[in-house]
C-alpha cells in the first residue's frame, strides 16, 4: 500500500520526514473509519456513504506519498552503487510480509463466515486454499474466476485493500525500470501527461460510479482507472521529491491531519453532465491540496529540530506512533470489516448504543490487531530478511 513507504535514515545523513510519517497513520485510521460507514451504506442499500464520503481519497494521497518518499530514499543511490536486484529486494522486505499476514488473517476471516459467496453460495475450500495462495503472491483474480471467493468482484477477495499493494508494485517496477532514469524535466512532461488522461477519466466519469474510486476489480475501467489513479500521483510525488525545499516552518503535522479530516469529511457531489462534479473536487484534493500537504509535513519534518516531547499529543510523539501502524492497520483491517459487514447485513443497522459501541470496538480492535502485527510479526521479520538478504 502505497502507504508502506515511510522515510528511512540511511548513512547519508537524510533528514527522517517523521510528520510524513505520521500523515500515512491518520490517513490510514480514516481509512478504517470510512470502511464503518460503507458498511452502514452496504448494509442499507444506500446510495452514498453519509460520513466520510472521501474517505477513499486517503489512497490517493498514500500514492502522492509513495512516489515522494521513494524519489527521496532511493533517486541518488542509483548513482552509488544500488541495482535493481537490490532496489527490489529492499522493497519486497518492506512490502510483502504484511501481504502475507493480510491474506492470512482473511481466510481466517473468511472461513469463520463459513466460506461462502455473499450470495450464500458455499465455496470449495480447494479455491479457498487457492485464492489464499494467489493472494500471498499479490496475484489478482479476474471477476467471475473460481479463486473470486466472495463473489463481488474485488482482485483479492481475502483482503480487498491489497488491490492498492499490487498497483503499488507496479509503480516501483515502473520506477525501477525507467520512470528514475527522467531527468526532472521529463519527469515533469510525463506528470503532466498521466495528469490529463486521470483527468479525463474522471471528469468524464469513464467508471459509471460518479468518482475516482476505482482499482479494486480488475473490469476494463477499473484497470485503466486504477493505473492512472496510482501513476499520476505516485509521479507526481517523485517530481515533488526532487524540486522540494523546505519551507521555514514547524509542527505542521496537527494542521496537516486536520486539513485531511476536513476534505474527507466533505459529502459527495451529485451531477454528471457535462463533466463529473465529484471529481472536480477529487481534482481539487489530489492535484492541489495534497501536494500542498505532501510539501508542509516534510518542511515540518525538516524544520522540527527540537527533542521530541514526551507528550502523547506532540507531533513527534504522535507521528512516530501513527506511522509505524500506519502499514499494518492498513493490511489488517479489512478482513475484520468482512465479519463486520456479515454482523450488519444480520441485524440491520441503526443508531442504538450496541451498534455504536460495536463500531468503535471494530476500530479500536483494528488499532490493536495492527499494533500487534507490527510488534510480533512485521518488525521482526523484515529485521530478519534483511539481514539474511541485504
Amino acid at each position: 500500500m502505497t502507504l508502506a513507504n515511510r522515510t528511512v535514515t540511511h548513512v547519508h545523513a537524510k533528514p527522517h520526514y517523521e510528520q510524513l510519517d505520521g500523515l500515512r497513520g491518520v490517513a490510514a485510521l480514516l481509512v478504517v473509519i470510512y470502511h464503518i460507514f460503507e458498511g452502514y451504506a452496504f448494509a442499507g442499500n444506500l446510495p452514498v456513504i453519509t460520513c466520510l464520503n472521501h474517505g477513499y481519497l486517503a489512497v490517493d494521497f498514500f500514492f502522492i506519498l509513495s512516489g515522494f518518499v521513494i524519489g527521496y530514499a532511493y533517486d541518488d543511490r542509483w548513482k552509488q552503487g544500488l541495482t535493481l536486484s537490490g532496489f527490489f529486494k529492499r522493497r519486497l522486505i518492506r512490502l510483502h510480509p504484511m501481504v502475507v499476514v493480510g491474506a492470512l488473517l482473511g481466510v481466517t476471516t473468511f472461513l469463520l463466515q463459513g466460506a461462502c459467496h455473499w450470495d450464500g453460495t458455499k465455496v470449495p475450500l480447494s479455491w479457498t486454499l487457492v485464492a489464499l495462495f494467489f493472494a500471498m503472491c499479490l496475484l489478482p483474480a479476474v471477476p467471475g474466476c473460481p479463486r473470486e471467493v466472495r463473489g463481488n468482484g474485488e482482485m483479492f477477495p481475502l483482503n480487498g485493500p491489497a488491490w492498492s499493494l499490487f498497483f503499488e508494485y507496479i509503480g516501483n517496477i515502473l520506477y525501477a525500470l525507467f520512470i528514475r532514469k527522467l531527468g526532472t524535466r521529463m519527469l515533469g512532461t510525463l506528470t503532466l501527461l498521466l495528469g490529463a488522461g486521470w483527468l479525463t477519466f474522471a471528469l468524464s466519469d469513464a467508471s459509471g460510479y460518479g468518482s475516482m474510486g476505482v482499482g479494486w476489480t480488475l473490469d476494463a475501467p477499473n484497470a485503466v482507472g486504477g493505473l492512472l489513479r496510482m501513476l499520476f500521483p505516485f509521479t507526481l510525488g517523485l517530481w515533488l521529491s526532487r524540486k522540494f525545499v523546505p519551507l521555514a516552518v514547524r509542527h505542521t503535522f496537527w494542521p496537516c491531519a486536520l486539513v485531511l479530516l476536513l476534505l474527507f469529511l466533505v459529502p459527495y457531489i451529485p451531477g454528471k453532465a457535462p463533466v463529473c462534479l465529484n471529481s472536480i473536487y477529487e481534482a481539487f484534493c489530489v492535484m492541489l491540496v495534497f501536494p500542498c500537504l505532501v510539501w508542509l509535513g516534510a518542511s515540518g519534518s525538516a524544520c522540527s529540530e527540537a527533542p521530541a516531547s514526551p507528550s502523547v499529543l506532540s507531533s513527534a510523539a504522535a507521528s512516530r506512533f501513527l506511522g509505524n501502524l500506519s502499514y499494518p492497520l492498513y493490511m489488517v483491517h479489512y478482513p475484520i470489516m468482512y465479519l463486520y459487514y456479515a454482523w450488519l447485513i444480520r441485524h440491520g443497522i441503526g443508531s442504538s448504543v450496541t451498534h455504536i459501541a460495536l463500531a468503535v470496538g471494530v476500530v479500536v480492535g483494528c488499532v490493536l490487531l495492527a499494533w500487534c502485527c507490527l510488534r510480533f510479526i512485521e518488525t521482526p521479520v523484515r529485521r530478519w530478511l534483511s539481514r539474511k538478504f541485504v
